[in-house]
């Protein structure tokens, strides 16, 4: 698919040809110099026509039609692209405004408290938990950096300390909120955030069609523990970008994620001055 700004690129392309184009041939056709020729020219294809220049010989106002048949075009069609582009530019903010809006309430009923619960079953969170604590003096390349750091990391749930019942109990509970965000068509946009939603939503249902889960075999339970490491490390990467959206453009917002830090073994949501 064109981009809006390929096809911008295109027709200033074409319709500076066909300026330099006619410019040159009513030169050389009615005798005008060069600002004369590109001034007629220019109200000529911009449908202006004024009428203090026109052509005088047959050749010249044949050239005129063509000038008009090619140039017209063009030159609407530039500014309908600009235009185009522009309300394009709008509505793709305003997707992406609901679309962080909508993480921002998984975050606030659930995501930051899920966040919580699985990092103190981590015992490799003491390797990311100081690089995790962000704080208002970030720059969008500390974020860049962290991400990039997350990429080596390897995210980790103790299984003996997961206590499946609870979270069964626990996830079943925002079972709805999962579904209905998984239901809006605005999240479609945006894979990483629904693939985050999907591996809670199918860690639900399995824990959901199995019966007493003190009964089930070890490679049963392994298998669910890796359902949720694979959850938890969709989690950290969504929760990142998240906080550097909110450091951008909600700095109120930023502030109280801050303090809920569930990475922040000194936040507190009490602000202390």
């Amino acid at each position: 698919m064109v981009s809006p700004f390929s096809r911008i690129r295109v027709y200033l392309l074409i319709l500076g040809l066909v300026i330099a184009g006619g410019t040159a041939g009513i030169m050389l056709l009615e005798g005008l110099g060069p600002a004369e020729a590109l001034y007629f020219v220019i109200v000529t294809i911009a449908t202006v026509g004024y009428g203090d220049i026109t052509p005088l010989t047959t050749a010249g106002k044949l050239f005129t039609v063509a000038l008009i048949l090619a140039g017209v075009g063009f030159f609407v069609g530039v500014f309908a692209n600009v235009i185009e582009t522009m309300l394009e530019r709008a509505e793709r903010r305003e997707r992406v405004r609901k679309i962080h809006m909508l993480i921002g309430v998984f975050f606030s009923e659930a995501g930051t408290d899920l966040l919580g619960r699985i990092a103190r079953l981590d015992p490799l969170a003491p390797e990311i938990r100081k690089d995790l604590v962000v704080s208002t003096a970030w720059t969008p390349e500390d974020f860049k950096r962290l991400r990039k750091r997350l990429t080596t990391h390897r995210f980790r749930v103790d299984g003996d300390r997961v206590d499946l019942d609870s979270w069964r109990t626990y996830l079943r509970e925002r079972r709805a909120l999962f579904i209905t965000l998984l239901e809006n068509p605005v999240l479609f946009e945006h894979e990483t955030f629904t693939d985050l939603l999907q591996a809670f939503f199918h860690l639900t249902d399995e824990l959901l069609h199995r019966g007493d889960l003190s009964l089930i075999p070890a490679a049963d339970r392994a298998h669910l523990v890796s359902d949720l490491e694979r959850g938890y490390a969709l989690l950290v990467q969504e929760w990142v970008a998240y906080m550097a959206w909110l450091k951008e453009h909600y700095p109120y917002l930023f502030s109280l994620a801050m303090r809920t830090n569930p990475f922040d073994e000194a936040a507190s949501v009490i602000v202390k001055g």
